[in-house]
């Protein structure tokens, strides 16, 4: 009896010593290993300019790099960028390839199945844009309020194929559809409404924030149409603490101003990003 009792006291304290030394799920995670490294590992595909691209010089620019830069200060650690095809950031996150990636991903039901998201840093969303002195079209505009007019837009873009859904609903009212004037790059659609070719440019609010910076007192923004989807990072799903310490160095770039200042200066506009529910429901 005595060596049964003195066994089964061994083996309690065996587990017990097991689960002191054993590192916990919620601890022994990518962002231990990434301050103890002192640096992370940052997935980007560098090709989308004003959220990250490479300057001359080849260096990794833009508004994306801008807030990675402010997530590794407060985490204490330098950020290294490994390059790769967009097509690749998801499976190479999952398969453990870098610690997080950092080129923008709209933010889509599908997705969340497969990622973590941080909090959206910002938007893609289309508006409208006219010339400052042209008053027919209100702020903010509404697709009624279109009818008849000439839209400048770039040729085969989302843009393009909304205007045309436009039209379907102005049809549909009774309405004189809209005249599209499709060109192939966003400065001759620009060029065009000064030249007053059209009456509005239809495109991402940010190529059209970049246009109104560049044509100061010129063009002016007449609001979003259409659907617009959130803009984030992602993590692997298990990555609960990494996701956390990201988002709220997002969140207090948000709170301080920073977050606002950087989008004034990249994107040319400035947007308010939600903390939560920014997940399309599926």
């Amino acid at each position: 009896m005595k060596f049964e009792f003195n066994r089964a006291a061994a083996l309690l304290a065996g587990y017990l010593l097991c689960l002191v030394l054993a590192p916990s799920s919620a601890s022994a995670d990518t962002l231990d290993e990434v301050k103890a490294r002192g640096k992370m590992v940052v997935a980007v595909d560098p090709t989308f300019p004003p959220f990250e691209f490479t300057d001359s010089t080849g260096k990794i620019v833009g508004y994306t790099p801008a807030i990675m830069d402010a997530v590794g200060k407060k985490l204490g650690v330098a950020i290294e960028y490994q390059k790769i095809a967009f097509n690749g950031i998801i499976p190479g996150l999952l398969a453990k390839s870098f610690d997080v990636e950092s080129s923008s991903l709209n933010v889509t039901a599908e997705r969340a199945k497969r990622v973590r998201f941080t909090v959206p840093f910002a938007k893609s969303a289309n508006g409208v844009m006219t010339r400052a002195d042209d008053s027919r079209v209100p702020t903010p505009a509404t697709i009624e309020s279109l009818a008849g007019l000439t839209a400048v837009v770039k040729a085969a873009t989302a843009p393009e194929k909304q205007l045309k859904e436009f039209n379907t609903v102005l049809v549909g009212k009774g309405l004189q559809p809209i005249t599209i004037l499709s060109l192939d790059t966003v400065e001759q659609t620009i060029s065009a409404l000064l030249a007053k070719r059209g009456d509005f440019v239809f495109d991402d609010i940010t190529v059209l924030g970049g246009a109104m910076q560049q044509n100061a007192g010129k063009l002016r923004a007449a609001g979003e149409l259409g659907a617009s989807q959130w803009m984030a990072w992602a993590t692997r799903p298990d990555d609960i603490r990494l996701n956390a310490a990201i988002s709220n160095v997002i969140l207090g770039l948000q709170k301080s101003g920073e977050l606002a200042a950087l989008q004034k200066t990249h994107l040319g506009v400035v947007m308010v990003v939600p903390e939560t529910d920014f997940v399309p429901k599926p």
